[in-house]
């Protein structure tokens, strides 16, 4: 039988990698549209709905995947989530058209949908509850890693002289053959997880909870205020960074190059935001880097352009890292056997989230300038405070499950 810790470095691991991988498909669509959009003539019309398509599609699945991962397991759950985005990139390679193009990207978005929930459980589920921050901050680490590799590999491999579409079906290649690894490797602990899970059963213990499997409704609809916001916050740093940074008089490709040096400090980030909260607390080290989020936007609007460019690694670390902290939290209010349901839900409403808040915060950017629209962020950052005081510091084990 696996000791616990045998059991952690194995969720790791797994969910690690395939974060890796997926996330790493991900990003590799926002370098990949500009692309098609040149090679097959789109508008921005059509390149924002094929994103939007991909985005909608990944989000509304995403809530489907706890249900899913009861149903057939985690781990086989990752796997299929690996197999059919490697499925869309393979497909996508000989795509010509955009009507095309939209149906493989939902595949993507449907295989993409299968991994963040089925690994935060596995996570959960298999590490000690001290050392859950820490673990499901390498865990989102290893997601930025996959970004900064992928989109990395794909400039790299395209300025080698090679067509988007052999890079497309190298990485649907990539997917699968990390699905069959994951396959292979985690069969014979599968087996023996079954076995203890059935003992479990017949023991009495973990009775499966009703519905999503959450403790306290209150407490979480306000953790899911939390990371919404924060979410909404994240992606719009992402994509108007660069904007910022051309109005500040840079030029093109260090504006550009800014996203990736604030992709870089979220995996420091991520990493360090999940070790300071299993150290400090949730609620100090959340308040702590949502105010250094802050007051690092605002400096980077009102510094000269040598500075700003050097807080943008530190900022890329307190603005992405606090997805750590609050992931954590979300264990304590989900029933251990809906665990995958719970953060299913969260993760689809930060998806949603992640869709709406760079449309909203680019109508202010048109309306009233960039500037305006960073300190907008600014400004939502400090709300997302608040709430996390409301939230119980021992949640009720005998609330209501619904």
């Amino acid at each position: 039988m696996q000791t616990t810790v045998s059991r952690r470095r194995t969720a790791l691991s797994v969910s690690c990698t395939t974060h890796v991988v997926q996330d790493g498909l991900i990003a590799t669509i926002y370098v990949l549209l500009p692309v098609l959009a040149e090679a097959l003539g789109f508008s921005y019309a059509q390149v924002g709905l094929l994103k939007g398509l991909k985005s909608v599609s990944q989000a509304v699945l995403e809530m489907c995947s706890g249900w899913l991962s009861e149903q057939i397991g985690e781990l086989r759950l990752i796997v299929v989530g690996l197999a059919l985005s490697g499925t869309g990139y393979i497909l996508l390679s000989a795509a010509t058209s955009a009507p095309i193009i939209a149906t493989f990207l939902l595949i993507i978005g449907t295989g993409t949908a299968l991994h963040h929930a089925p690994s935060s459980s596995l996570i959960i589920n298999n590490c000690p509850t001290k050392k859950r921050g820490s673990s499901l901050g390498l865990y989102n680490a290893a997601g930025d890693v996959g970004k900064l590799v992928f989109t990395g590999g794909f400039s790299l491999a395209a300025g080698a002289g090679l067509a988007w579409y052999e890079i497309s079906f190298g990485y649907g290649v990539m997917a699968i053959v990390a699905a069959i690894a994951i396959t292979a490797v985690s069969r014979p602990i599968r087996q023996q997880w079954n076995k203890e899970e059935a003992a479990e059963s017949n023991n009495g213990e973990q009775v499966a909870a009703a519905g999503w499997g959450i403790l306290n409704w209150r407490s979480f609809g306000a953790l899911l205020v939390v990371t919404c916001i924060d979410t909404l916050v994240q992606t719009s740093v992402l994509v108007f960074m660069a904007f910022l940074l051309l109005a500040k008089g840079l030029p093109l490709s260090i504006a550009t190059g800014g996203t990736v040096i604030l992709l870089a400090g979220g995996v420091f980030g991520k990493t360090g935001c999940g070790y300071l909260a299993d150290r400090m607390g949730v609620r100090p080290a959340f308040t702590l880097i949502q105010v250094l989020t802050a007051l690092g936007l605002i400096c980077v609007i009102i510094a000269p352009n040598w500075l700003a460019l050097s807080l943008l690694l530190p900022l890329g670390a307190v603005a992405q890292g606090s997805t750590s902290i609050t992931y954590a939290f979300a264990a304590d209010l989900i029933h251990p056997r809906r665990m995958a349901r719970g953060y299913a839900l969260l993760y689809a409403s930060g998806t949603f989230a992640a869709a709406a808040g760079p449309v909203v915060l680019g109508l202010i950017a048109d309306e009233f300038g960039i500037e305006t629209a960073i300190y907008t962020m600014a400004l939502i950052t400090i709300f997302t405070v608040p709430p996390i005081f409301v939230l119980p510091t021992v949640p009720d084990q005998e609330a209501e499950l619904l």
